[in-house]
């Protein structure tokens, strides 16, 4: 088992900046494809970034490329989003997910069943 924990959501004005922190409980971090995925309201949970943490590949989705930024911390086994130019849309429960394994792709930026632990969420507020 696999525990996730996600930090960092708040409020913020649109254009500003938030990040997210995923802290991990596994001693096999390395092995793992990491995303973050988020979920507004009366709308289905979308991927916003992923992570293959084995040899830093990431992908992003269309909706934040550009804007968002998605890093490793191997050695505290920590993945971050670092949210730019923040807008209202975007204003959701941001979770972090992990799947062990070298798929890691743009498929699994679509397919949040593909992720089998899941943290709680955090919130973030874009106001305009």
């Amino acid at each position: 088992q696999v525990r996730l924990v996600e930090s960092g959501g708040g409020s913020v004005q649109a254009g500003g900046s938030l990040s997210l922190s995923c802290a991990a409980s596994t001693n096999w971090f390395s092995n793992f494809c990491i995303g973050w995925f988020r979920q507004a309201p009366g709308k289905e949970r979308e991927g916003v970034a992923v992570v293959y943490i084995g040899d830093a590949r990431t992908y992003y989705s269309d909706s934040v490329k550009d804007r968002f930024t998605i890093s490793q911390d191997v050695a505290k086994r920590t993945v971050l989003l670092q949210m730019d130019s923040l807008r209202p849309e975007d204003t959701a429960l941001y979770f972090c997910a992990a799947n062990p394994g070298p798929v890691c792709g743009t498929g699994s930026i679509r397919d949040p069943k593909l992720f089998r632990y899941w943290g709680r969420g955090t919130q973030v507020t874009v106001s305009s």
